[in-house]
């Protein structure tokens, strides 16, 4: 329990001062390629309800899917089994993307329909909480993860 105090606490100072951690991401942004990538999966239970967790360094928009960067070398769908493992502690079967979406400054974001294998979930140090939501209940949330829980839903609904 000390552990998730203290992350609420260092998430509240990223939130009142979102400052304080746009020095790390220039430093981190040295040092990566030229060309990023990420990656999210679009996790949902039996009753279609979309899987958001809440991140500890993301100050402006702290819920959206889970996911993270894809490593050198590393396939884009191992990256998101890889992520929601290390995040989550969840397998899961990962489908085609079902969007992408290039970024700023040379950044890809990729999307990736998922179907959970384990049920159990247990958050690691990056994340704050999880919820299982409904499109209607959704709270802000970056513009592509809208655009990929959308694409999801349009899929499903043309497979039904």
């Amino acid at each position: 329990m000390t552990s998730l105090k203290f992350r609420r606490r260092l998430a509240g100072l990223i939130r009142r001062w979102p400052w304080l951690i746009s020095l790390p991401y220039r430093v981190w942004r040295l040092v990566q390629p030229r060309f990023t990538v990420g990656v999210v999966g679009v996790v949902r239970d039996q009753e279609g309800r979309v899987l958001l967790v809440e991140h500890l360094l993301h100050p402006k928009t702290p819920w959206g899917l889970p996911g993270g960067w894809l490593e050198r070398d590393e396939q884009p769908d191992d990256a998101v089994r890889r992520e929601l493992r290390e995040e989550l502690g969840i397998e899961v079967e990962v489908s085609a993307p079902i969007l992408a979406e290039l970024h700023f400054r040379g950044h890809l974001d990729l999307a990736f329909s998922c179907r959970m294998i384990t049920s159990q979930i247990t958050l690691n140090s990056e994340l704050l909480n999880y919820q299982w939501l409904e499109t209607d209940e959704m709270p802000r949330l970056l513009p592509f993860h809208r655009h990929a829980i959308a694409q999801d839903q349009q899929l499903r609904q043309g497979i039904s």
